[in-house]
């Protein structure tokens, strides 16, 4: 199916992060958009302003006309949305055609200059700052974000007043290995940020993770380029470029050091050598800046407008967001969800406020994952000098016996309080910890803005 023959589209998820900023996009492009999601959230409220018509019941006459007859439509889902959800059903039943979100995303990079950012860690910081530095460099681009970046206030970009680089569109994208879906795309410019294991409800084994990170690397496409953290193995037989802070490394971060809470840190590449001031915090921050400098060089754009602006990104919501910082008091809200980012979150707000005694709330996320990385976790949180840990945010999966958070609690050595989500709010009112750190991927989320009005 081409693009250009679609006339309506229908989303099962519209207001997940990624199904959200396609709809944007084929609104754009002037195709019709209608959508479900089981509940409103920001991007659903968002979308409804722009115009798109979204309904929030199951209900199979609310599926458009033209969609049922299969002529110039398609229909989109997410693996979010349950294999018994009535509407799915239905459309299976009369055998309409149903795309996953990544085949999509594969259908739009098709004739695209495409950079695609991948990894289990990273990747959408990574993202965000190229975009940022395409933006502030004055050139055309479409992005599709798995998170709202805080420069732009949306998850999809698009800049058509600048120049153009390349004879075709560039896109830059992440690329989400969940259920494989990168392997739908097929880069000119790839990154790989991290291989470490993580959806081993999907994967079985961390080799199966490394193997399909491997695929994602092979799908380059002739004469592209594969920008590789220097702590991985990852072969190609186009051309490879490593960053991190090893010496003999293609992109080097060297001379890292913390000014007024910033992390600066010298970059280099062939006859590059530049001081950068990294617009967000964190040692895990640098190596995603390196690999979005490097990103930037390659597609055409200049050294010294991409350190300009690596200076006024400033970074993801839900990314070592500051939530609250008045001196006194500092809040900071982190997506973190695997046991490698909370160490890397942790860590960083350490060497940024020495001194201060560190609170965390985590949230764990998937039963599963729980499961897999029990003692990971457990090593993790015990770096924090309180830690409140909250119930296990289910997401997709159904309880999985005898892991709890209280499973959790005792792989620690230091004694975690263990609260329900809605009691955390009470828990402040009587105790307002200094340095106070949320963690997870769930609905934690959802304790932000009451947190922010507590502490004004």
């Amino acid at each position: 199916m081409k693009l250009t023959d679609i006339k309506i589209a229908y989303f099962l998820g519209i207001g997940g992060i990624g199904m959200s900023a396609i709809a944007r996009y084929f609104h754009a492009i002037g195709i019709e958009v209608h959508g479900y999601d089981k509940v409103r959230n920001d991007f659903t409220l968002q979308l409804e302003k722009e115009g798109f018509i979204i309904h929030y019941d199951e209900r199979i006459e609310a599926i458009p006309q033209q969609v049922l007859t299969g002529k110039r439509s398609i229909v989109i889902y997410t693996p979010a949305i349950p294999k018994d959800h009535e509407e799915l059903v239905y459309l299976v039943s009369r055998n309409i055609k149903i795309y996953k979100r990544a085949e999509v995303l594969g259908m739009i990079s098709e004739n695209s200059f495409t950079i695609a950012i991948a990894g289990t860690h990273g990747k959408t910081t990574t993202s965000c700052m190229i975009a940022h530095i395409l933006n502030e460099c004055g050139i055309n681009f479409t992005a599709f974000l798995g998170g709202v970046s805080s420069n732009f206030n949306s998850n999809y970009f698009h800049k058509k007043d600048g120049r153009s680089l390349t004879e075709r569109p560039v896109m830059v994208v992440e690329a989400d290995e969940f259920d494989r879906s990168f392997l739908h795309l097929s880069p000119d410019i790839s990154i790989v940020t991290s291989t470490d294991a993580d959806h081993l409800d999907i994967y079985g084994k961390p080799e199966e993770v490394k193997r399909s990170f491997q695929e994602f690397v092979n799908c380059i496409r002739e004469g592209g380029v594969n920008i590789i953290n220097d702590q991985l193995d990852l072969e190609s037989t186009e051309k490879v470029l490593h960053y991190g802070s090893l010496p003999g490394s293609d992109a080097v971060y060297q001379e890292v050091e913390i000014i007024q809470h910033r992390f600066c840190f010298t970059y280099r590449y062939k006859d590059i050598l530049s001081r950068v001031t990294n617009g967000l915090p964190g040692f895990h921050n640098i190596e995603n800046a390196t690999a979005a400098i490097t990103a930037c060089l390659c597609l055409g754009a200049t050294a010294e407008q991409i350190m300009k602006a690596c200076t006024s990104f400033k970074g993801v919501k839900r990314r070592f967001d500051y939530v609250v910082d008045t001196g006194k008091h500092i809040v900071i809200d982190d997506y973190a969800h695997h046991p490698t980012e909370l160490k890397a979150c942790i860590n960083s707000v350490k060497q940024l406020y020495p001194g201060k005694r560190l609170t965390g709330v985590f949230q764990p996320h998937l039963y599963s994952r729980t499961r897999d990385f029990a003692d990971e976790f457990a090593e993790a949180l015990d770096m924090l000098d309180e830690c409140w840990l909250l119930d296990i945010y289910p997401a997709r999966e159904l309880p999985i016996e005898g892991i709890n958070t209280e499973f959790l609690a005792l792989k620690m050595r230091k004694t975690p309080l263990l609260m329900a989500k809605e009691n955390v709010l009470k828990k402040l009112e009587t105790s307002k910890p200094e340095l106070l750190l949320l963690l997870g991927a769930g609905d934690i989320d959802q304790l932000v803005k009451p947190i922010k009005n507590l502490y004004a």
